[in-house]
């Protein structure tokens, strides 16, 4: 999470949380003041528009994520295990959102994109950005999993982009249905996509 020492580490917590638990339209510069306990003043100081804010919020979000990331899909972790630990750390943390907040709150980059990317570009562009970035982490994992034998698909960086979708397109069911249920399958569901139950059958 983003530490909140500074006003504009204030600013940043305060777009990430209303603008994930809300919406990017609902949330005004003077919600997003109020939340961080600051004069509109100072928005203005660091922030030209509350686009620059959503953009720099996703950004320092991710950059703390990633080095999540890095452990989980380290290459010193089996390749099937680390897709195993992604989704068990995703489950852990929408579960205590859960709690926090009241509801399902799924994935912020597809929860702001699919409501703004036809309308701010700069949006668009990082969150594009950021899913090609995820992407390189499960096509490395399917790689090193087909090069094991594990795996019934024939190649890595198609099988990783429907493995993306099919991963944040469960994070936006369970923001919808308000329901933890698509989270907790979507161990099931990557093991189906890449082939995993078909090869154990056999």
């Amino acid at each position: 999470m983003i530490r909140t020492g500074t006003t504009k580490e204030k600013l940043l917590a305060a777009a990430l949380e209303l603008i994930w638990r809300n919406s990017y339209g609902a949330t005004s510069v003077d919600h997003l003041c109020a939340e961080a306990g600051v004069v509109k003043g100072s928005f203005y100081h660091f922030f030209k528009s509350k686009s620059e804010l959503a953009v720099a919020a996703l950004d320092a979000e991710w950059r703390e994520r990633q080095s999540l990331m890095n452990a989980i899909f380290s290459p010193l972790v089996p390749p099937l295990e680390r897709f195993k630990r992604l989704f068990a750390w995703g489950l852990e943390e929408q579960t205590r959102l859960l709690a926090e907040r009241g509801c399902v709150v799924g994935c912020p980059w597809f929860s702001l994109g699919s409501e703004i990317c036809t309308q701010d570009e700069n949006i668009r562009q990082w969150i594009a950005h950021a899913l090609a970035d995820c992407t390189k982490y499960y096509e490395t994992a399917i790689r090193d999993a087909q090069a094991a034998g594990l795996l019934a698909v024939s190649d890595p960086g198609p099988a990783a982009k429907v493995v993306q979708q099919y991963i944040h397109g469960a994070l936006m069911e369970a923001r919808i249905e308000n329901s933890l249920a698509p989270i907790a399958g979507l161990e099931a569901g990557v093991n189906r996509i890449l082939g995993v139950r078909d090869l154990v059958a056999n």
